[in-house]
């Protein structure tokens, strides 16, 4: 590409990881001055798949594949956006996807018509907004095409306007400013705990007079979208995505509750953590460890397992418990569809992903 374009490209992704947003990573340039020109080196992004091999993978037309990754592209989207970030070519085919937990993350790839803002106008929002609308609806009918579903441009057209909504709502969520009863400590762990669940860290509560007196009006700062993330690491050093990070926690307390109950002792979060890692997850990922290779994600294919648990366990009526779900998982070939990528594998002992 030409120089000047590359190496404001290098900048922008530059500026994307040092505040730990999801892009992939920048590694260098290689100029040739003589003709101005320059090729942009970014580092491989393991386990991720282009949006065309992810769908094509699922049943056609809407289901929650499909919508899993709508969300993502309109998470990415708030996630640049908070941070100054107009992206100016949003589409699909300028973003990567790795599947995330139960959700899907997107990152974005193609930062060529990118701008670093210190905050951007409700009309750069609007715009990067639009661009991003009518991209996907192309992508999406292009797909419906490759897959013969000629007839689906009008589905893929509503798909695509359902970004928009999305978009809009968390967007409304982060910036949202209730007005509650003065002394309302309640209704403000509420607010905390909510915007925990969607993977912020609070930074900074402000609390002013409201509109009325006895009221205050709440404002609150947030960080990236890695709160879950950031605890998990905290507890076990265990580096995984959001949405892994939120269904691993939450199966590291639920075998911390029965070890209590069965044991009749009371754990600290640490020595918790520790007997699950030795008791529960090492042992599990060397029970997964032939079926999924050395280049698939294994956190991600232990949160498959506990997605098979989930729907069994909803069939039966009771729990059916971890081994059988890796029975079953087992049994279908531990099916995921970036199974054939190449990537780094876990050291569980390294505490990295």
């Amino acid at each position: 590409m030409p120089l000047r374009i590359a190496d404001r490209e290098y900048e922008v992704l530059r500026h994307l990881e040092a505040l730990q947003l999801p892009a992939v990573s920048p590694v260098g340039i290689a100029e040739a001055p003589e003709r101005e020109t320059a090729i942009l080196v970014t580092e491989y992004l393991a386990h991720s798949l282009q949006y065309r091999r992810l769908l094509m993978r699922f049943p056609l037309g809407p289901g929650p594949d499909r919508d899993r990754l709508l969300d993502a592209m309109a998470w990415l989207l708030v996630d640049l956006h908070r941070s100054g970030v107009f992206w100016g070519d949003c589409s699909l085919a300028n973003t990567l996807f790795r599947r995330d937990g139960d959700r899907i993350q997107a990152f974005l790839v193609d930062a060529e018509t990118s701008e670093v803002h210190p905050s951007l106008s409700d009309g750069q929002r609007a715009y990067d907004l639009e661009v991003l609308v009518e991209n996907i609806a192309f992508g999406l009918a292009d797909l419906a095409a490759l897959q013969g579903r000629p007839d689906a441009f009008d589905e893929a057209v509503a798909a695509a306007e359902s970004v928009r909504s999305r978009y809009d709502a968390v967007w409304a969520e982060l910036h949202e400013e209730p007005e509650l009863r003065a002394g309302d400590r309640f209704a403000v762990n509420a607010r905390i705990r909510r915007l925990n669940e969607l993977g912020f860290a609070v930074d900074e509560i402000e609390l002013v007079p409201g509109s009325v007196p006895g009221r205050i009006r709440m404002r609150v700062a947030v960080t990236t979208r890695r709160f879950h993330s950031h605890r998990l690491e905290q507890l076990t050093g265990l580096v995984a995505l959001e949405g892994q990070a939120r269904l691993l926690l939450n199966d590291l307390r639920e075998y911390q509750a029965w070890l209590e109950s069965d044991e009749k002792v009371t754990l600290t979060r640490e020595e918790g953590a520790s007997r699950w890692l030795d008791e529960v997850l090492r042992p599990r990922l060397d029970q997964l460890a032939p079926a999924i290779g050395p280049h698939r994600d294994p956190l991600q294919a232990y949160c498959d397992v506990l997605e098979t648990k989930w729907l069994l366990s909803e069939q039966v009526g009771r729990d059916v418990g971890l081994d059988a779900a890796i029975e079953h998982h087992l049994a279908q070939g531990a099916p995921a569809p970036e199974g054939s990528e190449s990537g780094p594998a876990l050291d569980l002992d390294a505490g990295s992903a």
